[in-house]
């Protein structure tokens, strides 16, 4: 239990670590867009996910998040969550989680999403280890 607690702590962002990781698009848009005004910055997003004991983001999902811009909503934080406990109920290890343009691999034994990516992106991507696929 401890060498899964220190792992998983490994591929964690500590909570200290948190305020300086910032969204791009953290403001937003003066245009009115609803959408773009209900998106949390990384750092809000990994303190509300762990604040609830649910879905945790990997350091290597984050920095993905990042890179590609992707932003979540409340919304779909819930849905991520809902997905998860879909696919923990199937005895599922590793899921592929497709929602909407955006694709998941999550950990579904440790609650934790290991990388994200979008559907423009995956052109010629191989996804290996996965055991069950959620679409939400």
């Amino acid at each position: 239990m401890d060498d899964l607690r220190r792992m998983s702590n490994e591929y964690m962002i500590k909570r200290s670590q948190i305020g300086s990781v910032q969204s791009p698009s953290q403001s937003p848009s003066t245009n009115g867009d609803k959408a773009v005004a209900n998106r949390k910055s990384f750092g809000d997003v990994l303190q509300k996910v762990q604040s609830n004991q649910q879905v945790k983001f990997s350091k290597h999902a984050l920095d993905r998040l990042n890179a590609r811009q992707i932003d979540l909503t409340d919304s779909e934080l819930t849905r991520i969550n809902d997905a998860v406990e879909q696919a923990d109920k199937k005895g599922v290890r590793e899921a592929l989680i497709l929602m909407d343009d955006k694709i998941f691999i999550a950990s579904v034994k440790n609650k934790t999403i290991i990388t994200a990516t979008t559907d423009a992106q995956l052109k010629e991507n191989v996804f290996t280890n996965i055991d069950g696929a959620v679409i939400i």
